[in-house]
């Protein structure tokens, strides 16, 4: 968790960047409150033995667009622990990072569920605070919405991918789609995708893919991953390969939901969908977003189509001193109407101006926050030459 910290400051944040150590559990961690002029910190949690400084404020920033892409008001933010998710001291680590955000939490922060972190662990970090709001994601026992469970990212990335269909004169009912990841989001996507009408035809996790052009069986594969995890597509009796493979397999649909940074500027060329609809962060850099925009490839940006877990999270918030469960048909609703509608706006805009469907969405999001930023009297950073044409 090294590199330079001043280097990842630029005219819209970091705000503060706080990294906290406990030489007794090991704990190392970071907080990065990336830009709050439209309001408190909200981003995920996420635990990672590789994990870095730069990583986290990178998900800050996206976190910062992604609530100004939906309109929803709170600043970009992200946590994270360097360490195995899997290690049998987890929970000592993670009421050792609270403790060590008390200050910042839930004042200048609110935990959420990322990579490594699950419901259980929602409710180990609100417990060692005493305090219900200080995360989102609870179990339903605590009167949570719980994320994982309900899968309320992939729900909404189904959703964007409806939207898209319909928005580039795309039929979901029988597109062939390929999803790269089956964890959390994957897996909620692909359920979703289901009752549309899609054919999975490919899935993959960290052991390898499973890929059938007449489509998979979603229910059985779901099932086996209750049971095993990404043992699933062992389990599910079909050839396995590098899941990297998927990326450029023959599929109406490509839904990269696993990794960051997946997808450059060779596989953008060797790809085979004709849309890209990113359920994972920053998944596509920017040469492959040229590319694919050349390519007549239409793809929904990350902070659009997987903006369903911070409009549930937002919705958690507003409800977290209640005494009652948060409505889960309205949570869902909610989450249908707002990524449907970006989607479609995003795809337009994108269409009209001429850009790719990143650009616009950024050059939108920016706007809001830089609004935001000047009615609090901030300084903030002029609409570059490209933003002015978007």
């Amino acid at each position: 968790m090294t590199g330079d910290i001043f280097a990842l400051m630029d005219e819209w944040g970091p705000e503060k960047v706080i990294c906290v150590a406990d030489r007794r559990t090991g704990m190392r961690g970071v907080l990065v409150l990336d830009n709050t002029a439209r309001g408190m910190g909200k981003g995920g949690t996420r635990m990672s033995p590789t994990l870095t400084v730069g990583e986290v404020a990178r998900l800050a920033r996206t976190m910062t667009w992604k609530w100004a892409a939906v309109d929803l008001f709170h600043g970009g933010a992200k946590a994270g622990i360097l360490g195995d998710p899997n290690a049998p001291d987890k929970e000592a680590v993670l009421r050792s990072f609270a403790r060590a955000l008390a200050d910042e939490v839930p004042r200048e922060y609110v935990f959420g569920l990322d990579m490594g972190l699950a419901e259980g662990d929602a409710a180990i970090l609100a417990d060692e605070l005493g305090d219900r709001g200080a995360a989102v994601g609870l179990p339903r026992a605590l009167g949570g919405l719980p994320y994982d469970e309900l899968g309320v990212t992939g729900f909404g990335v189904a959703e964007a991918t409806d939207a898209a269909c319909s928005a580039t004169g795309t039929e979901l009912v029988g597109a062939r789609v390929a999803l790269q990841g089956f964890g959390a989001v994957g897996a909620a996507a692909a359920r979703r995708l289901r009752e549309l009408g899609a054919t999975v035809i490919a899935v993959s996790t960290a052991e390898g893919w499973v890929h059938d052009p007449g489509g998979l069986d979603v229910d059985t594969l779901l099932r086996l991953r209750e049971d095993g995890g990404d043992a699933c597509v062992r389990e599910y009796g079909r050839a396995t390969a590098p899941a990297g493979e998927l990326l450029t397999l023959d599929a109406d649909v490509l839904i990269p939901a696993a990794r960051q940074d997946v997808v450059d500027e060779d596989v953008a060329r060797r790809m085979k969908a004709r849309l890209v609809v990113e359920g994972a962060n920053m998944p596509t850099d920017a040469a492959a977003q040229q590319v694919l925009a050349a390519r007549g490839i239409a793809v929904v940006p990350d902070f659009i189509a997987n903006a369903g877990g911070v409009v549930a999270a937002a919705y958690s918030m507003t409800a977290r001193n209640s005494p009652f469960t948060p409505d889960v048909a309205q949570t869902f609703a909610m989450i249908s109407e707002k990524l449907r509608a970006n989607t479609a706006s995003v795809l337009e805009e994108s269409r009209r101006r001429g850009v790719t469907p990143h650009r616009a969405a950024l050059a939108q999001a920016q706007e809001r926050v830089r609004q935001a930023m000047r009615l609090r009297g901030q300084s903030a950073p002029a609409a570059t030459a490209a933003e002015v044409t978007v």
